[in-house]
Order: structure tokens, then sequence, then C-alpha cells
């Protein structure tokens, strides 16, 4: 998803917090890896795996009766970058840039996306009213209008592979992961950005995983997104996700594993 909407969102939502406040107030394994890789001893003697159609994959797709709590929808084209406007400075590190940016890992025969949304009980309210933010002094106001927009988003992709095509793009990304932890440079739509680091986290999930936290900083202000692939059979499930109160806060927050655990379930099916 777009980190400029992202910027617009976090900058907006602080103007309008201290415009109301104003007005109310009168005046560590580095790779990510999960321990639930296995064997690929005996693969030799397996048939090629063959990659799931798109149709096949919209099926496996998380939706809104999957998850509680959440909405799912297509994505929109704002949401979504062009593949051809993505550059890195290092071109080791273009695996990562690429899931970081919701793309494709590799060269999949086929994908599936959707945007997976979680509001908070204080973000379904909307932004506090002028009377309620009255009672307030200017912090409790910026914070409440924070709270407002405490929103995960989540953008979830299938893609599937033939042959060992997905085991091989969950490795190059593995390495591409270590190589690249300490930051790389990239542009994409236009917008420069720095990535200040790729640290990974431990998740269990699929045959193997890979899972990372994501810090990337422009001339605005720093961003950390939630990514994670695992692999299931010839198709990687990919997760890129922020959450705009913590962007605002500058605060850590959690893997979204509720939406992660949900399409794990729908793709074992």
């Amino acid at each position: 998803m777009r980190a400029s909407t992202v910027r617009r969102t976090v900058l907006t939502a602080s103007a309008v917090a201290l415009a109301l406040a104003a007005t109310a107030c009168g005046g560590d394994d580095q790779d990510g890896e999960s321990g639930g890789g296995k064997s690929k001893a005996g693969a030799a003697d397996k048939p090629a795996a063959k990659a799931l159609t798109t149709a096949e994959l919209e099926k496996r797709i998380v939706a809104t009766a999957d998850l509680q709590d959440h909405t799912v929808q297509k994505p929109g084209k704002d949401d979504v970058f062009d593949p051809d406007s993505l550059t890195v400075d290092r071109a080791e590190c273009d695996p990562v840039a690429r899931v970081l940016s919701a793309l494709p890992a590799g060269d999949p025969a086929a994908s599936a996306q959707r945007l997976v949304v979680q509001e908070s009980a204080a973000a379904k309210k909307g932004m506090p009213s002028t009377e309620e933010l009255a009672d307030m002094t200017e912090e409790e106001a910026k914070e409440a209008t924070i709270d407002s927009l405490d929103i995960t988003k989540t953008m979830t992709s299938l893609w599937s592979y033939d042959a060992d095509g997905a085991d091989r793009a969950l490795g190059t990304l593995r390495t591409a992961g270590e190589k690249c932890a300490k930051g790389f440079a990239m542009t994409i739509d236009g917008e420069k950005q720095q990535v200040t680091k790729v640290a990974g986290e431990k998740l269990a999930a699929g045959e193997e995983a890979v899972a990372w936290t994501v810090g990337t900083k422009t001339d605005e202000e720093a961003v950390e997104t939630k990514v994670v692939v695992f692999r299931t059979g010839s198709t990687l499930a990919g997760f890129s996700s922020f959450n705009i109160a913590a962007i605002s806060r500058d605060e850590a927050y959690e893997q979204p594993t509720a939406v992660i655990d949900a399409q794990e379930a729908k793709l074992a099916r």
C-alpha cells in the first residue's frame, strides 16, 4: 500500500488534531525464518508442483467471512504500485523492496490480492466532535484524534508458481533480508525512501516463512511495516501491514496474526 497515502493520512491527522485542539481550548534470527521449515529430502521423487490458477487463488484468498472484526476488499488503484516504478540502489535488495511494496516475489504464474482493514473501537467512532474536544486539553485532543486513526491495513497477496518456484522465491527473500538488514535506498512511484532496517522476527506459518519489521524513512516521517511471506506447497502468501496510529506515535505494533492465521487455514483446506 502506498507510503504516500500513509504520509498524507498521518500528516492530515496531526494537523487536524492540533487545529481542533486550538479551537476547543480557546485559543532473532536475522532471517526471520520460522521453525516450521520442512526437510526437502525426497523432493526429487515427487512430481513437479503445478501453480494454482488465478481463479483457484481467488477462492483461497481471505474474505471478510474468514475474519472477525476485519473487512476485506479488492484493492483500488491507489492501493497498489506499478512494478515498473520501483528502483533500488542495491540490486540484491530488490526482493525485499518488492514484498514491502506488496509486489510479487519472483515471477509467479498467478496471483490474487486483497486489502484487509481492522479498526479499533475508537476508530469506528470516528474523529471526536468539537463539543468533545472542548473539554480536552491540547494533548488530550491530539491523542483522541490519533486514537480515532487506530486502523491496521494489511495488503494480503497470494502468488503461485510452477515447479519449485515458490521455494526458490522464498529462499531469495530470506537471503535478501540477511544482506539488506542494515538498509538500502529505494524509489517507488516517484517517492524516495530510505529503508533503515530489515529486522527478522519469529513466525510459524505454512511450511516455511520469513518475517520482518521493515523501517522506512522519507523526508517527512519514519514508518515501520510488518512484512511476512510464508509458503504452502507451490503458493506463497505475502503480507505488508501498517497501523496508522502507531505510525503517528512512532510506536511498535504486532504482526497481523489474525489475518496470517486465517489465510494459512484457508490455504490448507
